[in-house]
């Protein structure tokens, strides 16, 4: 017989999603449409995509950063498709192969996902979690929300991010935690927050982040 099943989740931008792009073009564009002066992606602060998006576009005189989003956020973000890194697809598709359970716990908005989750990388994904279905990241509760729909104990699951927050969730949820290098955040910010494992690449993302769980008994 075999183990008991496992699970992998991830966040999704900066860590399936290479988004980093269409982000700053997006905050641009918002800047650009509330103050009605070009901004460019080149005109962002320094570590644009590490910081809340509200205090980005206040740092570019957005007089109210929470309306310039509704208005205009979802309409740039949508101007630029993004893709999934190179080696994710794959890498899904070999954890799935083997029997992992696999899902993603995201910050974004739900209705956003319609249109910015490639349809070839949410068909690889069992469980989708959002900001609407728990409170977000750093809270456990995503996480804690898409173990209990894979029907999985948080000590059979792993949980790759590229921030501080998701470190701090994971270790909050009981799920081993882990570092992804390649996304918007440095390594030692992910190693101070409590990364167990850094991983170096998107090639990184398969049956191998298994191996960083503990053993586990067979049935």
């Amino acid at each position: 017989m075999t183990g008991p099943r496992r699970a992998a989740l991830f966040d999704l931008d900066g860590v399936l999603l290479d988004s980093a792009a269409a982000v700053r073009a997006t905050l641009a564009a918002v800047a650009t449409c509330a103050t009605g002066r070009r901004v460019m992606p080149g005109d962002l602060p320094p570590g644009a995509l590490r910081r809340p998006r509200i205090e980005v576009l206040a740092l570019l005189d957005v007089d109210d950063p929470d309306d310039a989003c509704d208005r205009w956020w979802d309409g740039a973000m949508s101007a630029h498709p993004v893709q999934p890194f190179p080696g994710v697809l794959s890498g899904l598709l070999a954890l799935r192969a083997q029997g992992t359970a696999t899902g993603a716990v995201t910050l974004q908005d739900p209705d956003r996902l319609r249109w910015l989750l490639p349809p070839t990388l949410s068909e690889l994904l069992e469980v989708v979690i959002t900001r609407q279905d728990a409170p977000p990241k750093p809270a456990p509760d995503g996480l804690h929300l898409a173990l209990n729909r894979l029907n999985i104990g948080p000590e059979r699951a792993v949980f790759v991010g590229d921030s501080p927050t998701d470190m701090t969730a994971a270790r909050a949820a009981g799920v081993l935690a882990l570092g992804a290098v390649w996304g918007w955040h440095p390594p030692a910010a992910l190693h101070a927050a409590g990364a167990a494992h850094l991983l170096p690449g998107p090639t990184s993302i398969g049956p191998s982040l298994l191996r960083h769980l503990p053993l586990i008994d067979r049935a």
